[in-house]
């Protein structure tokens, strides 16, 4: 049959679809305007956003939930590298993405025309592949292979630039099938070690991180813990992979870590780490693990061959995706006498008092311990929280029991601005979900223009707004490294209430703990988009110490 006559935004919109695509997030550009047009007929879905960063990281957000590249569609040069941010998360977070940006027209190259970009060159880097589209007759090529690129090995980012001339030119070409993820499994020999090594070990751990998981894997693997009765704890922002209900669940292994979770995995004689990577924050900067070779017997599973060795080497190297893997594990067979189970039920009773927001003081009139307490009755489980970086992040970390699989969206890159952009991306695309945004003053200001994306198209997200007037967390390191010199770290902020109520959505300014709670009885049931301006005292920097006392002990060890 004779392929059909079409122009290149066409041809490219038609491979979106034939690849699954249902939703897209973009800022517009005329640099793209073929494929916009395009786009006016498909039974795809767009979000008009604000800013590119929150574009892209809506997208990333889309990866993250549902396993599928996520698609942000950009202008040239400024609009592409606006986005970086978003691909940096992708990066670093393992997410499947891809990104499409307008360029000039061919004719133009290399004359540094209006808004020109080497995108090969500012995005080869930072991202999976790289690379710009000739001709449109290879649209099916190039886009199956991006889909392939972006879900396979360990997923990531791809940038597709897009001249404006291709889009308009036409061409007659057939459809690419749709991608497969192409999936590695465990060998039965491996499985067969692996059961060994378990049934040699007195201590050993799980910890769990990465992405390519699914919920059937992460439901399986909770059935595996509880036969094995095996400690196990989630890596960092990855809290979702494991219930903290469980009997087996030991905390999350991130900031502020639980100390005697450090001191379990350091005297571990086994460590399965499935997924994950250990970088430098789970890792405890390094320190948990001896590198390259680890005293405690290491089994690493990870999708990316060259991930495998990399910095640990491994007792046991395992080449499969997490739910591979955990499809090979309902082979193995637990032993007749767990002789770790009572250091698992010790972990565990460690991890809920460690957890219990109640026991919390700290100074100021709104007390975030009792916040989370009324946040852990008001919210259903599903809640999907969403948040960027700062030390605001510690209450929810530390005190939010994430129980399900998809309900946890925080950039492991420690990316600022991530919270707001996620909620809408979240919200979009799952409608029925409640979700929550944790954001501090310094970090909502990032991308807080994307409230407005979320007013739009009517998605009731909360953002839980902390604000103690400073950017918190470079000040802690601040007083930690040069305590009383206080240097561009002071913010003055803006009524945040009055910044939801002028984009039609719903706010309200908390400065007391008595007041949250019917604060956000009114926020939630208000169905708007909705902020609530929680004033927080500068001293509560973290949950253990106030930022006098860092000044004060950081001051101490230099007399």
């Amino acid at each position: 049959m004779t392929a059909p006559s079409r122009t290149g935004g066409q041809i490219l919109v038609d491979q979106l679809l034939v690849h699954g695509v249902d939703h897209i997030f973009c800022v517009p550009g005329e640099s793209y305007l073929a494929a916009l047009d395009a786009l006016h007929d498909a039974d795809i879905n767009v979000t008009v956003c604000r800013q590119e960063g929150g574009a892209a990281m809506m997208a990333e957000a889309y990866g993250k939930l549902t396993g599928r590249p996520g698609i942000c569609f950009v202008t040239r040069g400024p609009g592409a590298t606006n986005a970086s941010p978003g691909l940096h998360i992708a990066k670093q977070d393992s997410t499947p993405m891809i990104l499409f940006v307008g360029q000039i027209e061919r004719g133009m190259r290399e004359r540094e025309a209006f808004q020109e970009l080497d995108y090969r060159a500012a995005f080869g880097a930072m991202v999976k592949w790289a690379t710009e589209v000739d001709d449109p007759a290879r649209f099916p090529e190039i886009v199956s292979r991006a889909f392939h690129v972006a879900t396979s090995g360990r997923p990531g980012p791809v940038v597709i630039a897009l001249p404006e001339d291709v889009l308009t030119e036409v061409a007659a070409v057939a459809d690419a099938p749709r991608y497969a993820v192409v999936e590695s499994s465990p060998a039965p020999e491996q499985m067969a070690h692996l059961q060994e090594l378990l049934q040699g070990a007195e201590r050993p751990i799980v910890l769990l991180g990465g992405s390519r998981w699914s919920k059937e894997a992460a439901e399986e693997f909770a059935r595996f813990a509880a036969d094995f009765k095996v400690p196990v704890a989630c890596t960092f922002r990855r809290q979702m992979l494991f219930s903290a209900d469980h009997p087996s669940y030991a905390g999350d292994l991130g900031l502020g870590v639980n100390p005697k979770l450090v001191e379990r995995i350091r005297d571990a004689d086994l460590i399965l780490l499935v997924g994950g990577r250990l970088s430098e924050i789970p890792s405890q900067s390094y320190t948990l693990l001896d590198i390259p070779a680890p005293k405690q017997k290491l089994v690493h599973v990870h999708p990316d061959p060259s991930e495998l060795g990399r910095v640990y080497s491994p007792s046991l190297a395992i080449n499969a995706s997490p739910a591979a893997f955990v499809s090979a594990l309902k082979a193995l067979k637990a032993p007749a006498s767990v002789r770790w189970s009572e250091g698992t039920e010790a972990l565990h009773a460690s991890y809920l008092s460690w957890s219990d927001p109640t026991k919390i003081r700290h100074p100021g009139n709104l007390q975030m311990g009792e916040v989370m307490a009324l946040l852990r009755e008001a919210l259903p489980a599903d809640t999907i929280f969403c948040n960027g970086a700062g030390n605001f992040a510690t209450w929810i970390h530390r005190f939010w029991p994430f129980r399900h699989y998809g309900t946890q969206l925080a950039p492991t890159s420690g990316s600022m601005g991530y919270g707001v952009p996620a909620a809408v991306g979240a919200k979009r695309i799952q409608p029925n979900s409640p979700v929550v945004v944790f954001a501090g003053d310094g970090d909502f200001l990032m991308n807080g223009q994307e409230f407005a994306t979320a007013v739009q198209y009517d998605l009731p997200i909360l953002v839980v707004l902390l604000d103690n007037g400073m950017y918190g967390t470079i000040r802690m390191h601040q007083e930690r490294e040069y305590p009383g010199r206080v240097s561009a770290t002071m913010l003055k902020n803006p009524d945040f209430a009055a910044y939801a109520k002028a984009f039609g959505g719903y706010g309200e300014r908390v400065e007391t703990t008595e007041e949250f709670g019917p604060a956000l009885e009114r926020a939630l049931t208000s169905s708007k988009p909705a902020i609530l301006h929680c004033i927080l005292d500068p001293e509560a920097i973290t949950p253990s110490l106030s930022l006098s006392q860092i000044r004060e002990k950081a001051l101490a060890s230099r007399a």
